[in-house]
């Protein structure tokens, strides 16, 4: 069972390419499954926490000064980079405000379980998807307003409960099974890679299927653009990390949080406040982000064996 894992969890660049080819020319059916993306994250997330206990998160609450960091860079490195990225292509109104508002955007929930597969402190890449979503509700509308002049409402209470039931309950209920003994969860554990690529692939095919059109439009200056702004998020993230001597891990760990935003938040604030065309960027986004994360958790990974 080890070895077919760790088999089939390798070759997860490989099975995204397909994967993706596959919803981009057959997109009805895989459109169609959108319903069991959240399902499919609270179950990543569920196998998360079956790998963590209490004292994971005690001990990154006890050294505030890394949540600290990673939320500073998700709130004024992301927007800055969509900003510079704006300029510098020169983007028509609407499109340029998409591409700032997922700059604006909290650190999206799949970033956690690409920090497990990436061999990154699975406790602080939750810990920081929560406090950058809390935090959300005042910095993204404030920061968003410096940069665009535009005021946007953020769904407070709709933010909360989503990231109770995807993030939060899954986690505790993990942790709790982790920790009292009642089963023995070595069989289990030996699965949970391999449970949270299908979970990620799964979501990627759904999302690629959904915009397929939106891809065939509009897709090459837009994704030059969301492919820049998602890689420059994984770099500097990484790279201030390591300036500040943090861990190999712990850096890992921020630039995945960086890179990957919520950009599902950022799609409907767009089309909410400004129409389709301004959510675009978003939607690119959500595709994008969910294959240079598994890509880049992959070369991690190897480098850690």
């Amino acid at each position: 069972m080890k070895n077919f894992v760790g088999w089939a969890t390798s070759l997860f660049p490989l099975w995204v390419i397909i994967f993706s080819i596959w919803a981009f020319f057959e997109p009805d059916y895989w459109s169609s499954l959108s319903y069991l993306i959240i399902p499919l994250l609270s179950l990543a997330m569920f196998s998360m926490g079956l790998t963590l206990k209490i004292d994971n998160f005690i001990k990154i609450f006890k050294d505030f000064k890394i949540i600290f960091l990673g939320v500073s860079l998700q709130f004024l490195l992301m927007p800055f980079l969509g900003f510079t990225l704006v300029k510098i292509f020169s983007l028509e109104q609407l499109i340029a405000i998409g591409v700032i508002l997922v700059g604006c955007a909290p650190g999206g929930t799949a970033s956690n379980v690409i920090c497990y597969l990436a061999r990154g402190d699975v406790a602080l890449s939750i810990s920081l998807t929560i406090c950058s979503t809390i935090l959300a509700v005042f910095l993204m509308p404030t920061i968003f307003w410096i940069y665009t002049g535009s005021n946007i409402e953020i769904p407070f209470f709709q933010m909360i409960i989503s990231i109770f039931k995807i993030v939060i309950i899954p986690v505790i209920l993990g942790v709790f099974l982790n920790s009292i003994n009642f089963i023995d969860l070595k069989k289990i554990k030996l699965c949970l890679p391999l449970i949270a690529v299908l979970s990620i692939l799964f979501i990627i095919t759904i999302i690629i299927a959904s915009n397929s059109d939106q891809i065939f439009k509009h897709g090459p200056k837009i994704f030059l653009i969301v492919i820049c702004h998602n890689l420059l998020g994984f770099f500097l993230g990484f790279f201030l990390s390591k300036k500040m001597k943090y861990s190999e891990k712990i850096s890992r760990t921020i630039a995945i949080e960086i890179g990957m935003q919520n950009s599902g938040l950022a799609t409907a604030l767009a089309i909410k406040y400004f129409g389709t065309l301004s959510a675009l960027a978003g939607a690119f986004f959500s595709i994008w982000h969910n294959i240079s994360g598994p890509l880049i958790a992959t070369y991690w990974k190897n480098k850690t064996k």
